[in-house]
């Protein structure tokens, strides 16, 4: 009889939980699970989904996920997100799973083993994992105890999986490719009205910068050319460190390694990107000049019932000062119509500024109640059916915006990161201004080029947020 164990993986939601998957495949491989994708046709005996619960919408795609996993008997594990915001109350409601929380990754071959031999496994009951760190940021890396996906130890690895976290965090890519996440930080100290994440990511703790060099010398050697720093917050790594700058040093560290092209920020703070950290971002070779700035509205004192800060004066300014020093720099933002209380004026501060604002790319959601948070409480709910207009009207209207941004990048020159081969000399790929996922690709059309080349070519349409270019001597350039 086989004693082949076998485990697949299905991750929902950000970056950052496809990071977490690669920690959980990591630690399953080191306990002698053999990984299988499912999409091959091969059935795995457990299937993971590392589930989102970051808005409602997000919760019913992993509530999806999970009951289709277990649609032909297999056992299913719910981890990620929703698994540790709901612990016991998702067991419950959802019996066709398991649920484990984030201190139960330390142990995942282990609670798997109790899966796979008939065992029920006890859910956590719900708790504010911010409860769990010390109030000081300075005194977190000492007195951390709960687990912090990507950032505990574990045993020593096999051949192939990475050292994560210093030295003995596992960590397996799931996809290959030329680009790979990278987290810097896990939790968010901040407390916007309308956000849970920080009650079930904990408060913030960032990752030593030199564990954090040490796995991008492990994923360059794995093929990867762009790294996509990831976190809640990147604006605030290094204050649990002491060094409120550690972000501006870590940067230059990073694009200096070996094999290494790029370096990519995610999701900064609009009140705490300072001014040295522009400069690094817009005058370090290998640093892509890229701005996803988390703005979130623009009218001033609807910010303010966000507990956010800033306004539509500040945010343009900001704009400004990162294209004085890069006038092409790329910038993306999320938005939140319908917010409680939100006023049809306040709705025209926010299209006022994305008309002035030039973002490449623009995301809109609608305001949606969610459990623990303040803004639940609000009052001056706006009715469903303005949210979904007001929704509508931006989406519409970012639509065109962004098409015109694209416009006016036809004629330039553009350094584009190859990620696919789409044949006939077409390959698909994304400029300095286009993140993974989130926004728009960039084909190329040229000879001789290869994934993972980094090549320059001249913008000759734009296709909505997408671009298309040629290469100048359809070859790649200097490496």
């Amino acid at each position: 009889m086989s004693s082949r164990r076998t485990v697949s993986l299905l991750t929902l939601g950000c970056a950052r939980n496809e990071v977490d998957s690669e920690e959980l495949a990591g630690r399953l491989a080191a306990g002698g699970w053999d990984l299988v994708d499912t999409d091959s046709g091969e059935q795995a005996d457990v299937v993971v989904v590392n589930t989102c619960g970051f808005i409602e919408a997000a919760k019913q795609d992993s509530i999806e996920a999970l009951l289709n996993s277990a649609d032909d008997g297999t056992k299913v594990v719910a981890a990620g997100c929703m698994a540790e915001r709901y612990g016991s109350e998702l067991a419950a409601a959802l019996p066709e799973a398991q649920v484990i929380g984030f201190d139960d990754y330390a142990h995942i071959s282990e609670r798997l083993d109790d899966v796979m031999a008939g065992k029920s496994l006890v859910p956590h009951d719900p708790r504010d994992r911010r409860t769990l760190l010390p109030i000081s940021p300075t005194e977190r890396q000492a007195g951390r105890s709960a687990h912090v996906p990507g950032h505990a130890e574990a045993a020593p690895l096999p051949d192939g999986v990475a050292p994560a976290s210093g030295p003995r965090v596992p960590r397996r890519r799931l996809a290959g490719g030329p680009v790979a996440n990278l987290k810097i930080a896990s939790g968010c100290d901040r407390r916007c009205t309308f956000c849970a994440i920080p009650a079930f990511r904990g408060a913030y703790i960032s990752r030593h910068p030199d564990d954090v060099v040490r796995e991008a010398e492990w994923l360059a050697g794995d093929g990867v050319r762009e790294l996509f720093l990831v976190s809640e917050n990147s604006t605030s790594y290094g204050k649990d460190l002491g060094d409120l700058r550690a972000l501006e040093s870590l940067l230059p560290r990073l694009a200096a390694v070996e094999g290494i092209e790029r370096v990519r920020v995610s999701y900064l703070q609009p009140a705490e990107v300072r001014p040295g950290l522009i400069d690094v971002l817009t005058g370090t070779p290998g640093v892509v000049p890229y701005f996803d700035l988390s703005f979130q509205h623009a009218s001033g004192p609807l910010l303010r019932r966000m507990r956010r800060f800033g306004d539509r004066t500040r945010f343009l300014e900001l704009l400004e000062a990162a294209r004085k020093n890069a006038p092409d720099a790329g910038a993306r933002s999320n938005f939140i119509v319908g917010f409680p209380g939100e006023t049809e004026e306040e709705f025209g501060e926010l299209v006022s500024f994305l008309e002035e604002a030039r973002l490449d790319a623009i995301g809109v959601f609608g305001y949606s109640d969610e459990d623990g948070t303040e803004a639940a409480g609000h009052d001056a709910k706006l009715p469903d059916e303005i949210i979904a207009e007001r929704a509508d009207r931006l989406n519409r209207l970012a639509e065109e915006l962004m098409a015109q941004r694209s416009e006016e990048r036809i004629g330039s020159t553009v350094e584009v990161l190859i990620e696919a081969e789409l044949g006939d000399g077409a390959f698909e790929g994304r400029a300095a201004h286009q993140a993974p996922e989130v926004d728009g690709s960039t084909v190329v059309h040229g000879d001789g080029l290869r994934v993972g080349d980094l090549v320059t070519a001249t913008v000759t349409e734009a296709l909505g947020a997408d671009l298309v270019a040629e290469t100048a001597s359809g070859l790649p350039g200097p490496r």
